[in-house]
């Protein structure tokens, strides 16, 4: 059993971790905090499922937060009032117009929409690679972008769905981070995984030995896909109302810099990276509002959290460029002897990948 959990702990600490963060902020009960707290674990959700892709693939996605705009507006479609929607989305189906569906089939919805999408685009853009893949992911986000703000009779347009129903509060948006970090931890340990990091570091070698680069490929923008059309269907259902604006450039590279501040090439790192960048920019936010210091009030000028924030991923790129993690995950336990290339380390590599050699 301990060399079981020695194995497959980091999904089980970063849980736990998260759990223990928000039963912290459960306690203090100030609903500022508890808005913050539900929003960064939406966020784990999103960026865990950029990881998936990302991470194990080596291709940057800049297209992926068009998965959270499909998931988002697939669980509004589900879950808005049928009176709203009878006058402002008259294109969608009588079945999604008429009816107003519980929080499991909007989040079913805002899960496969985007998988299904995945599916077909991927066909088209996992043939290629480097650069090139990237450009065309920030495509599909700009294809997204404009038939969602377009799209007057389903998506409204770039008017707002009102009606939506706030279901998702902390403890909803940590069961859906917690279902995301298992998910990528079993791809990460599957076939798929260890056969697309493969073609990560040498994609000829990998070829050469007669792996489906296209498939892996493929299997991963599917699930990181679903992973983050979840995190826009509990978005959706987090504000209340929803609008195409948020998904965009601003969202992308926010979410983009939590994964290379934790360090993009591990789960851990994709984990962490959520959690730093919200209290950094947290702290920041408070001290834009201003501190009383005696009779005056103390300041940053407006605009210090996207300073703070590019300064930060300026300098991790300078002094670790691996992120915080550098791309080791969180473990404690070993599952066998020690090795003197391990390092007797809290953060130390992949203990899979280890037990493997």
């Amino acid at each position: 059993m301990r060399q079981f959990l020695a194995r497959h702990q980091t999904p089980v600490l970063l849980i736990v971790a998260l759990a223990v963060i928000a039963a912290l902020t459960a306690v203090i009960g100030a609903d500022d905090i508890q808005v913050t707290l539900t929003e960064m674990l939406i966020r784990v959700t999103v960026v865990v499922g950029l990881y998936v892709f990302i991470g194990n693939s080596g291709i940057i996605s800049f297209g992926h937060i068009g998965f959270m705009c499909i998931g988002a507006y697939a669980a509004a479609w589900a879950t808005a009032e049928p009176s709203f929607k009878g006058i402002m989305l008259q294109g969608l189906p009588s079945l999604l117009q008429d009816n107003q569906f519980p929080f499991p089939v909007a989040m079913a919805g805002a899960i496969i929409l985007p998988a299904l999408v995945a599916a077909l685009f991927g066909l088209a853009i996992m043939r290629l690679a480097g650069t090139a893949a990237s450009i065309a992911t920030f495509a599909f986000l700009i294809i997204v972008n404009s038939v969602y703000s377009n799209w007057d009779s389903v998506t409204a347009g770039v008017s707002s769905i009102i009606g939506i129903p706030t279901v998702v509060g902390p403890w909803t948006a940590f069961w859906f981070a917690a279902a995301a970090i298992l998910a990528a931890y079993l791809f990460q340990i599957s076939r798929f995984g260890l056969l697309l990091r493969a073609s990560r570091e040498d994609d000829v070698a990998a070829r050469a030995s007669a792996v489906h680069t296209i498939r892996m490929r493929l299997a991963a923008f599917v699930l990181s896909a679903a992973l983050v059309g979840a995190g826009g269907g509990l978005y959706a259902q987090f504000l209340g109302i929803l609008t195409v604006d948020p998904f965009y450039l601003g969202l992308s590279f926010i979410t983009i810099a939590m994964l290379v501040v934790g360090g993009m090439s591990s789960l851990t790192g994709s984990v962490l990276g959520v959690v730093v960048v919200t209290a950094i920019v947290q702290v920041l936010r408070v001290f834009e509002r201003g501190i009383p210091v005696g009779g005056t009030t103390l300041a940053l000028p407006a605009g210090s959290q996207e300073l703070g924030l590019g300064i930060l991923l300026a300098v991790i790129l300078i002094f670790r460029p691996n992120g915080l993690s550098r791309g080791r995950e969180l473990v404690v336990l070993r599952s066998g002897p020690a090795k003197a290339t391990d390092g007797a380390v809290l953060l130390t590599s992949d203990p899979n990948t280890l037990n493997a050699r």
